[in-house]
């Protein structure tokens, strides 16, 4: 799709902390090229984020956006988007953020099928905390809050998205920056829950994860002749324990998105006749 908007009118003047190197930095530039190629604009876009090293990127893009509490962007997204049906909400975390506390939350949105983004920097380890193990983490990951590992298989969110009746499962390597675009842009572009997981290396605190790591390992779906829309596929891919991959596992092309099943199509961010004074200023200056 052809637009006006490039990606660079999603930066905002606010310098990222990040360290040099983070895997964030690729993660939040092929957001934004996704989101200018995809016909948006910072009008008409909202970006949630939860805590840790990803819930940073909503001050770092230049767009509507809200820095949430722990694990809980998926409601505020799902709440923004019901408000405002017409904007694209991109909700963004980690895999501590959205597969621990987060996670039930991650269930509930993949069911609804809201028609939003969710974009998730799985580095495998607690960043920002200074490196304890995530739910991504290996069974035997060092850390130094757990020097033996965590002794528990980690979380396979794919393979919890596709249970939950998910619509639209994909990852991405935030180093593979024109794979990692199309893929996030296939995820905008879906009538649904577009959900990505994205191999984002930690350069500080996880040197096992690391961007030769995936680099050497990831196998494409693409190249592989793997069919998105094949759901038996999608799973044997999903819960293939020997390769990691990237590209997307599984598309449902008839997806209808929530608030298109339940005729939610109004602006409902403008308060009702009787609603306490300045409170319907409040809220257009919100959105």
């Amino acid at each position: 799709m052809s637009s006006d908007i490039r990606f660079t009118d999603f930066k905002s003047d606010k310098q990222p902390t990040w360290c040099p190197g983070c895997g964030d930095f690729g993660t939040m530039n092929g957001m934004m090229k996704a989101l200018a190629e995809t016909g948006n604009d910072p009008d008409n876009t909202f970006v949630v984020a939860g805590i840790g090293c990803s819930g940073k990127i909503g001050t770092y893009m230049h767009s509507y956006a809200l820095h949430g509490v722990h694990g809980r962007a998926l409601p505020v997204g799902t709440g923004v988007k019901m408000a405002r049906p017409d904007i694209e909400v991109m909700v963004a975390g980690g895999d501590g953020d959205g597969y621990s506390i987060g996670a039930g939350h991650f269930v509930h949105a993949v069911r609804r099928n809201v028609d939003m983004t969710y974009v998730v920097m799985d580095n495998r380890i607690y960043g920002l905390t200074k490196g304890q193990a995530s739910p991504t983490s290996r069974e035997d990951f060092e850390t130094s809050t757990s020097p033996d590992g965590p002794k528990q298989p980690p979380v396979n969110p794919h393979a919890l998205a596709l249970a939950s009746g998910a619509t639209f499962i994909a990852q991405s390597f935030s180093s593979d920056a024109l794979r990692h675009q199309e893929i996030i842009q296939k995820a905008v572009e879906h009538d649904g829950f577009g959900f990505v997981n994205v191999y984002s290396p930690c350069v500080t605190f996880n040197d096992v994860d690391t961007y030769d790591y995936f680099r050497d390992s990831l196998v494409d779906l693409k190249e592989a002749d793997h069919d998105p829309s094949d759901r038996d596929a999608a799973k044997e891919a999903i819960l293939d324990s020997d390769k990691e991959y990237q590209g997307i596992f599984y598309q449902d092309e008839n997806s209808v998105p929530y608030h298109e099943q339940h005729g939610v199509d109004e602006d409902m961010s403008v308060l009702p006749d009787g609603a306490p004074e300045g409170a319907t200023d409040l809220v257009r200056e919100f959105y």
